[in-house]
């Protein structure tokens, strides 16, 4: 697992100088002036050293081997893994990893308050004011490198940020024609058909949009996300996003609470909602939330495993896109691997140890970190 935010070891900021600073990294000394002067430079043990950068990154080198009074921070060796065009966060002590060039896994928080309280939430929402978020957010965005194939949106809940969110996904689309955007939002915002409208007249290019569905029964979807009349608001949103052409994915985490009803809400998914773009299975993150809710939550994949392949059938036998995601491969049927995908983000992906001689890991997704920390199946089984 990746460190991706920590204390710097030093700095030759002022002391008084808490304010945040975003850079783009580099390893190239022979850039233009104008574009390192844009640019912090990682200084390692042996590279060239050049002047002229905005900032320098050092690992366990000595400051005399920079340029006299260029600005710098050293950082441990956890961070060993920036590189090139990597965009990272310093200020107040600490730096943070935003966007990693080399990783087809990054995604932007936009708010850690949520309108939901999802028993299993990995991202535990807060009631705080948090507008820096969005504002480090579409600095961001204009430091990615246009070459990005991928990005990911996530919260707490996007849509709160109203007009804000619509501002981001507008720039996202000038600054990053060729990238293709997934937001995860709870969806209410959207039975708003107004809210949708606006939405919609983005035009992005590439835009999906992950909703959560957990149950066809309302009650049972607003208990796991602890919300009345979420539900019915989730599904309006959906119809609404629809009419509008937009494309909707929709995400069901699996547990003890929803994998009993996973065969009727595929029913209801091909009766009610035959339009959406994607149906995603995903297996249970034990953090967050999670971890206080394990005795409601946590059933063995092995358990259900009769039950998602069922619900894959299903889905594509009414000629729904579905895949499995967050899974061990050797916990999914024959009939729900044609839909596997190998999903969970490399900085925070593991392996057990039953895992080190199967044949097939290279195509299996592991556990998340937090999975192997807090316990996992019983009935993990290598491929010979």
């Amino acid at each position: 697992m990746l460190t991706l935010s920590g204390a710097v070891l030093a700095t030759n900021a002022s002391k008084g100088d808490t304010k945040r600073q975003l850079f783009s990294l580099s390893t190239n000394p022979n850039l233009p002036s104008p574009i390192k002067s844009q640019k912090a430079f990682l200084v390692s043990s042996g590279n060239e050293v050049s002047d002229g950068f905005r900032h320098y990154i050092v690992f366990n080198v000595k400051p005399e081997r920079l340029p006299n009074e260029a600005p710098y921070t050293i950082v441990g060796d956890e961070f060993r893994y920036f590189g090139d065009k990597d965009v990272v966060a310093i200020g107040n002590g600490r730096i943070r990893c935003l966007y990693r060039a080399s990783s087809s896994h990054n995604s932007i928080l936009l708010t850690e308050q949520c309108n939901n309280y999802c028993l299993m939430c990995s991202q535990p929402p807060k009631r705080v004011s948090d507008p820096w978020l969005l504002e480090e957010a579409l600095e961001l965005i204009r430091l990615i490198p246009r070459e990005t194939q991928s990005l990911g949106i996530t919260g707490g809940e996007p849509t709160l940020l109203g007009d804000g969110l619509i501002e981001l996904l507008r720039l996202t689309r000038n600054w990053l024609p060729h990238t293709s955007v997934h937001l995860l939002s709870n969806g209410r915002a959207f039975a708003d058909a107004q809210f949708a409208k606006k939405y919609a007249a983005v035009s992005h290019h590439d835009l999906m949009l992950g909703i959560p569905v957990y149950s066809c029964d309302p009650t049972r979807h607003d208990y796991v996300v602890q919300a009345r009349g979420a539900f019915d608001e989730t599904i309006r949103g959906i119809l609404n996003l629809k009419q509008l052409n937009q494309r909707v994915e929709i995400r069901v985490v699996i547990h003890k609470q929803t994998y009993q009803g996973l065969l009727d809400l595929a029913e209801f998914i091909a009766r009610n909602l035959l339009f959406v773009d994607h149906v995603a299975l995903m297996g249970l993150e034990t953090t967050g939330f999670t971890r206080a809710n394990m005795d409601a939550l946590w059933i063995d994949p092995a358990e259900y495993k009769g039950e998602l392949g069922k619900t894959v059938r299903k889905l594509r036998n009414y000629g729904i896109r579905a895949s499995v995601y967050n899974h061990p491969l050797c916990l999914v049927n024959s009939d729900a691997e044609q839909c596997y995908v190998k999903s969970i983000s490399d900085w925070k992906n593991e392996y057990a140890p039953e895992c080190t001689m199967c044949s097939r890991r290279n195509e299996c997704g592991g556990f998340f970190l937090s999975g192997i920390q807090y316990g996992y199946s019983k009935h993990i089984t290598p491929f010979p």
